[in-house]
């Protein structure tokens, strides 16, 4: 009997170890990171969408847009404000790597200037994300 009641231990330890370990790995659910340039980026796949990610995602799309228009309607590339999101995003272009122009206030946004909005985005004169600021 001594035999079968310790295998028995045995057997319930080890399903309890199983069922922990899986636990603990469903448990570091796949999420969201930011990456160098303040960016959310997918971290596995997470199973969800986060309402900071979607307006943080809302607001690079419309920077896009904002740039694509402005190169379209403008010469010079140089370090420019292209306008304010809907979601409370400024967008501005700068220099890579930044220079002093790109801290002229006649450069930057009027409405993250006043305080209006407190979010940017910088994009390059090639419409790459340098810099996102929540």
């Amino acid at each position: 009997m001594k035999k079968k009641t310790y295998g028995i231990v045995v057997a319930v330890a080890v399903i309890v170890i199983l069922v922990g370990v899986f636990v603990f790995l469903r448990w570091q659910e796949d999420t969201w990171i930011r990456s160098s340039t303040g960016e959310w980026v997918k971290h596995g796949e997470p199973s969800k969408i986060p309402e900071k990610v979607e307006i943080q995602q809302e607001a690079l799309a419309e920077a896009e847009s904002l740039y694509l228009t402005f190169k379209e309607n403008t010469e010079k590339f140089s370090s420019d404000c292209l306008g304010t999101t809907s979601n409370g995003y400024a967008v501005d272009m700068v220099h890579v790597p930044r220079t002093g122009e790109d801290d002229l206030e006649k450069n930057q946004c009027l409405d993250y200037l006043s305080g209006e909005v407190d979010k940017f985005i910088e994009v390059d004169k090639e419409g790459n994300i340098v810099r996102v600021v929540d």
